[in-house]
């Protein structure tokens, strides 16, 4: 891929460099500090994975700020993101990682490169319904959103993105076990819940999501969750390695900047 151009940049969020590293910036000192602690010590939990919306950051900027935020005490130890995400504009069965060209290969953002782990990369393909399509990340908003926060977050870091389509949680399950690493490595799922219902009716069903989220359950669909497959699959490991998961805050675009009569919900999720 050489370099992947941010294509949203100036639409979802800002293209200028200064002003994007300043509303990242506010968004994280609005964020609720929230305190994740473990049981018996005053020493904050490890996250293995957060789950992030992403819309315009007018409309879902503060939900995923809150989950970003929750990062800082260990951002310092993590240098490898693993960010997964619905593909939005091109049919897809199973999951594509960006093609990889001789030399580097990053996505750009206004803050800079992000450069890919290759290796990490070349490691995948070998796992059946995995392939190398730029097609799929060209036009793809649910990675290149996540960016800049996690370049203000973390710093240097290297990139695994994948924009994952129709597949079964045993395939995503299977590609993210083979890449769990230990502390250096974050997994991202990038998912918004309901669609275009009232404010009312969004709020019931992302209720319901939630709770089905809380209680580790991978049978998420697309009326639930637009990232169902990725989640779906996080979700199933999640289960199989006892991992906890914390609702950080639930919202919608009738919240921030978007009329009540028909919302997107957004969800913040941390699993450790």
């Amino acid at each position: 891929m050489a370099i992947r151009m941010p294509v949203f940049a100036g639409s979802f969020y800002p293209d200028d460099a200064r002003l994007l590293h300043s509303k990242v910036q506010q968004l994280l000192l609005d964020a609720p500090t929230i305190n994740l602690t473990a049981e018996l010590s005053d020493r904050p939990k490890i996250s293995k994975a957060v789950i992030v919306p992403h819309a315009g950051y007018m409309y879902s900027g503060s939900t995923a700020a809150t989950a970003f935020k929750s990062l800082l005490p260990q951002a310092n130890a993590i240098s490898r993101v693993i960010l997964l995400g619905p593909s939005h504009r091109v049919p897809l069965l199973g999951i594509a990682t960006p093609e990889l060209d001789l030399g580097d290969n990053d996505f750009l953002t206004p803050l800079g490169k992000v450069p890919l782990d290759a290796a990490a990369i070349a490691e995948i393909i070998a796992i059946e319904g995995v392939v190398m399509a730029n097609g799929a990340h060209a036009r793809e908003h649910s990675l290149e959103v996540q960016l800049p926060f996690l370049q203000q977050v973390l710093g240097d870091f290297n990139l695994v993105p994948l924009v994952v389509g129709q597949c079964a949680p045993s395939m995503v399950a299977k590609v993210l076990d083979t890449l769990w690493g230990g502390g250096e490595s974050l997994i991202i799922i990038s998912s918004d819940l309901s669609h275009f219902h009232t404010y009312l009716q969004a709020q019931e069903i992302d209720r319901h999501t939630t709770g089905k989220i809380e209680a580790l359950e991978f049978d998420l669909q697309a009326g639930e969750a637009c990232g169902c497959y990725p989640l779906n699959g996080l979700l199933m490991l999640a289960r199989h390695k006892g991992l906890e998961i914390n609702t950080l805050t639930l919202c919608n675009s009738g919240d921030t900047a978007g009329n009540k009569n028909r919302v997107v919900g957004y969800g913040a999720y941390v699993l450790h």
